[in-house]
């Protein structure tokens, strides 16, 4: 856990050293954070503090309205843009990850000043060469205090760190995502194409659950099928992104996760003939389906829920962590579809301990046809968490 007398930028790579007993995940890691910031950082008390104001609720029947919620929301706990692609390089196919987060830490709120710690913005960034054999990956996090760390309220405009540390998505007027990686060890320069398909929002107009309880959701959208161009670095080598096709997603929460759950298991897959299948499942602690749910695109826009069963098929073991993730799966949908999921390679787990606090795997996969002897369908992403230990938002 960092302990330092003050938020520094971490644009290093993520360590891979055994996981530490009393390893806790994000809400343990913000109040270490917080503890740690030197007193004039702090609120003033004199007396009784006033109540904190509430994080904001998520509640069915909201519209969601455009460009504005491309923007942050701040009186939300927690929120996150998060694109993954499969790309053309050089070298073959590849998988590449960029995901920001903002979190609402609930201290300082009373603080005027903008060193008040009441928001907090991490990054993390990933490569996923085969001829490599593991995941590169770097990692960011930082106060949102403006100059070198701030999101915007209208639109699509994360940036955190100083020029020639600087991690930044952005959205154009035009409806192009651009985004930008500076680290010592990688770097990222990429865009997306004009011309997006039109946010596809999941649930009930948006209104995405997660668990028994109606509180437990989340707002949430999906970009899937957007094309991808620029330009990689990773060390001394260049890797021109020649073609991609992206999945961005964003999401805003208070309340996600039940008590009981541990984590969840998340697929944004592209298809060969023009549809996109977001599906998920939430874990409990016995490793049964507390809540799990998919919706269909189809390729003229069209969205169909549908009912999804996960079912592991084999694990791999970390050699830097020990812990041991499903990395390939079988998702059997209601219609009667079997579909295989297999990683690119299996060393995909992300140590992100050094900002958000946490260990999972996030990983590029194809998607094999059951019905048809594991023909190729389609591309997409994995996401496993919780498998270090239960997720705490």
């Amino acid at each position: 856990m960092p302990n330092t007398a003050r938020i520094r930028p971490l644009a290093q790579a993520a360590s891979r050293a055994p996981l530490a007993p009393g390893w806790a995940a994000r809400r343990r890691l913000l109040r270490s954070i917080v503890t740690a910031l030197p007193a004039p950082w702090l609120p003033t008390v004199a007396g009784a503090a006033p109540p904190l104001p509430p994080f904001a609720p998520v509640s069915a029947g909201q519209a969601l309205g455009f460009p504005r919620d491309h923007g942050a929301h701040p009186s939300f706990r927690t929120e996150w843009w998060y694109l993954t692609a499969w790309i053309d390089t050089p070298g073959g196919d590849a998988g590449l990850q960029v995901t920001f987060f903002r979190s609402r830490t609930g201290v300082g709120e009373q603080n005027p000043s903008r060193f008040a710690p009441t928001q907090l913005l991490f990054a993390h960034a990933a490569l996923s060469l085969p001829e490599r054999g593991h995941v590169d990956h770097e990692q960011i996090a930082r106060r949102a205090d403006g100059p070198h760390a701030r999101f915007s309220l209208t639109d699509t405009d994360i940036l955190i760190g100083p020029p020639r540390q600087r991690w930044q998505l952005s959205r154009d007027d035009d409806d192009r995502y651009r985004i930008a990686v500076e680290t010592p060890r990688m770097s990222m320069q990429l865009r997306t194409e004009a011309g997006a398909p039109a946010p596809w929002l999941q649930g009930s107009q948006g209104f995405s659950r997660k668990g028994p309880a109606p509180e437990q959701a989340s707002y949430y959208y999906s970009r899937p099928r957007l094309s991808l161009t620029g330009q990689c670095t990773l060390g001394e080598r260049r890797i021109p992104v020649r073609a991609g096709l992206a999945w961005l997603d964003h999401e805003w929460s208070s309340t996600l996760l039940a008590d009981s759950a541990t984590g969840w298991d998340w697929v944004g897959l592209n298809f060969l003939d023009g549809r996109s299948l977001m599906a998920f499942r939430i874990r409990d602690r016995a490793g049964t389906d507390l809540w799990n749910t998919a919706n269909w695109r189809a390729a003229d826009g069209g969205s169909q829920g549908d009912e999804v069963r996960f079912e592991p098929l084999r694990s791999w073991r970390s050699p830097a962590t020990g812990i041991d993730y499903p990395v390939e799966m079988r998702l059997t949908l209601a219609d009667g579809a079997s579909l295989r999921l297999r990683p690119l390679f299996d060393d995909q787990e992300i140590d992100a301990r050094a900002s958000t606090g946490t260990l999972y795997w996030e990983g590029a996969v194809t998607v094999l046809d059951e019905r048809r002897e594991l023909a190729e369908i389609g591309r997409g992403y994995l996401e496993l968490t919780g498998y270090a230990g239960a997720v705490r938002l």
